[in-house]
């Protein structure tokens, strides 16, 4: 399952967000929410979090920033049940970590849900640099 898409919603005061009924299609009755890179959380469908899982656990012990890129995704990590209104509890801990408070953003970006603040998501996704990122991608090989 590849996610796609852009969609607003509001986080209540108790920590529920409503999770886009295509998104909860394909995550199925729970997954793993975690802190993510820019300020963001990383969702996960359990298939996929069990991919990733095996990833860091391959990480050399021995290694510091292994160590703390392990531990700042399985600490904060949390599996999410969605309720009957298609809603999930966001960990207090994790909605502090992205600034959740009200209006929320959920993108789907490949394997994984993004859910950003709204005025964070605002603030780092201009797109105004594109270009240059495109041309880097290349490099990447990623041609377009």
């Amino acid at each position: 399952m590849m996610f796609m898409g852009e969609y607003n919603h509001t986080i209540d005061a108790k920590g529920r967000l409503i999770i886009p009924s295509k998104f909860r299609e394909a995550l199925g009755d729970t997954f793993v929410v975690t802190k993510g890179l820019d300020g963001c959380l990383f969702v996960y469908d359990n298939e996929e979090w069990n991919v990733f899982e095996e990833k860091l656990k391959s990480l050399p012990i021995t290694n510091k920033d292994a160590r703390k890129f392990v531990r700042f995704f399985l600490a904060g990590a949390a599996e999410a049940e969605v309720d009957r209104q298609g809603r999930i509890l966001v960990p207090g801990v994790l909605r502090e970590f992205a600034d959740l408070q009200k209006d929320v953003v959920l993108i789907g970006v490949a394997s994984r849900i993004e859910i950003w603040s709204r005025e964070r998501f605002d603030g780092i996704e201009t797109y105004e640099d594109m270009d240059d990122i495109a041309a880097h991608m290349e490099e990447l090989g990623l041609g377009i």
